[in-house]
């Protein structure tokens, strides 16, 4: 967020009420606690920008592109993410510990706001309520979609509501507690409520940077398709399709390039002396920092060092008259069209150009969260599941006429398994590198008779070609840093570790 005042104050804050219970009962000199840090709706308000400030999806955006099909190893590559491209995944590994981590600090912040708000005075909320309804509003819409995040990586199966989900996080624990695993249907009803209040106290339209009733909507839509609760899935993502169009041409390309707004209906927003104004983990689902540094040491050419490539089998999608490639494929790329013959990697790099930069710094640019697109997508997933697959191709020929700017042939989607197949697909090169091909596979993999897969050339070197979406790998096992501190959750591991 651009407007941080106070922002380091209130992260230094939330850190230290963090402390451990020993800490709590000693009146420390100079400790500054709930109460005496959140006096005033302005310090809600500094407050809900260090909750945003935990919000980052560049290690979704690393974890999914490196783990399944959208990279290469790049003629830069120092041995950044080989094990991840190898697909080797355990409770040891980085990524089980990054996204459950990352998730219980996000929930983490959002209670201790949400606890200070509920704990400032009747006079203090009286002096601007509307703001303090609109911070309690996001908080709790932020609070849903971390516990979204988090079940979407360790469920095995979104449509079982006995199923296994997260350990749900609605209050602040004591360092003592050892709680375990709710169930999805628990876990679920606990967004929905979060989300219902949110819808209740939200009072304005802050921007594509700040949650607001499209917010809910948007992420109401996606957690209908992961259900398979494809009514509500395609009335919400309608009602968005009806008031945000899908990006022109030119629109799409400066969406990425230039950072306007086009067809965003949420985004992170990344700008220069953020917290995320470096270079991130490299190789790493840990990830963070500028998003394009997830592909790259220096810039998106073929001069910036990039150590992860395009793959080809993602490359041999795109179509060079569709603005998709000329966002996603740099123009120094070098493309061999004899590659499969040559097997040569000096005459075939494909440098990936999603994340440029902006204002002057290269790879940095905001993160795009929800996108009008994707609302085609789920609708044309649910007119699919109700058995309207010419419903299904023309939503996907909209996309592409968006996209080629011009009249596109009717998608022929014979059978439901090629329906799904021709979505997957869509959705592959319409949200590459956006941090949904590993969710993606996982859910509708199956359905499609899709599995990860890298061109020959790519994986020559190692011999992790494919992956069917069925592979216990496609759910996160509970990492290994938890059962520390938490013995009983080993009881609960997930299939395969």
């Amino acid at each position: 967020m651009k407007n941080t005042k106070n922002l380091l104050t209130v992260i230094l804050v939330f850190i230290g009420l963090t402390a451990c219970n020993d800490a709590i009962d000693i009146d420390q000199k100079g400790r500054l606690d709930a109460e005496t840090a959140f006096e005033s709706v302005d310090d809600l308000q500094a407050g809900l920008f260090g909750v945003y400030d935990q919000f980052d999806i560049t290690p979704d955006i690393a974890f999914q592109s490196i783990f399944t099909d959208e990279l290469s190893i790049g003629f830069d590559n120092g041995g950044q993410g080989l094990a991840d491209y190898g697909f080797v995944l355990n409770a040891g590994t980085t990524a089980p510990e990054t996204f459950w981590v990352n998730g219980y600090v996000q929930l983490n912040f959002a209670n201790r706001l949400i606890e200070a708000a509920e704990n400032l005075s009747a006079e203090k909320i009286a002096e601007d309520p509307d703001t303090y309804n609109q911070i309690l509003g996001e908080t709790y819409a932020l609070r849903a979609w971390g516990h979204f995040i988090l079940l979407s990586y360790y469920s095995t199966d979104y449509t079982d509501d006995n199923a296994l989900s997260i350990i749900n996080l609605d209050f602040v624990p004591t360092i003592d507690q050892q709680l375990l695993r709710n169930t999805n249907g628990e876990t679920f009803a606990l967004i929905e409520s979060d989300l219902t209040k949110a819808a209740g106290l939200l009072n304005g339209d802050l921007g594509v940077k700040r949650i607001n009733a499209d917010f809910i909507t948007a992420l109401r839509a996606r957690i209908a398709a992961y259900r398979e609760d494809y009514v509500a899935a395609a009335s919400l993502a309608e009602e968005l399709i009806a008031k945000y169009p899908l990006a022109s041409r030119l629109d799409y390309e400066d969406m990425f390039l230039q950072d306007s707004d086009g067809e965003v209906i949420f985004k992170l927003e990344r700008t220069n002396n953020d917290n995320y104004d470096d270079q991130g983990q490299t190789g790493s689902p840990a990830a963070g920092g500028w998003a394009g540094s997830c592909f790259a040491f220096v810039d998106a050419t073929i001069t910036g060092s990039p150590y992860f490539e395009m793959g080809r089998s993602l490359f041999n999608l795109l179509d060079p008259a569709d603005i998709r490639y000329t966002v996603n494929v740099a123009p120094s790329s070098l493309i061999d069209p004899d590659y499969e013959t040559n097997q040569n990697p000096e005459l075939d790099i494909l440098v990936i150009q999603k994340y440029p930069g902006s204002e002057g710094q290269p790879l940095m640019n905001d993160l795009k969260v929800f996108r009008v697109s994707e609302m085609y997508l789920i609708q044309a997933e649910a007119a699919v599941a109700q058995g309207d697959l010419g419903l299904a191709a023309s939503l996907l020929k909209e996309i592409r006429d968006a996209r080629f700017g011009t009249d596109t042939p009717l998608p022929v989607l014979g059978t439901s398994t090629l329906a799904y197949a021709a979505i997957l697909d869509e959705r592959r090169v319409e949200l590459c590198f956006e941090g949904h091909r590993y969710l993606d596979l996982k859910r509708l993999g199956t359905r499609a008779n899709k599995a990860v897969s890298k061109d020959a050339v790519d994986c020559a070197f190692n011999g992790a070609c494919s992956l069917p979406p069925d592979d216990y790998r496609f759910t996160l096992p509970l990492p290994s840093v938890e059962f520390n501190g938490n013995p009983g959750l080993r009881e609960q591991q997930n299939p395969g570790y």
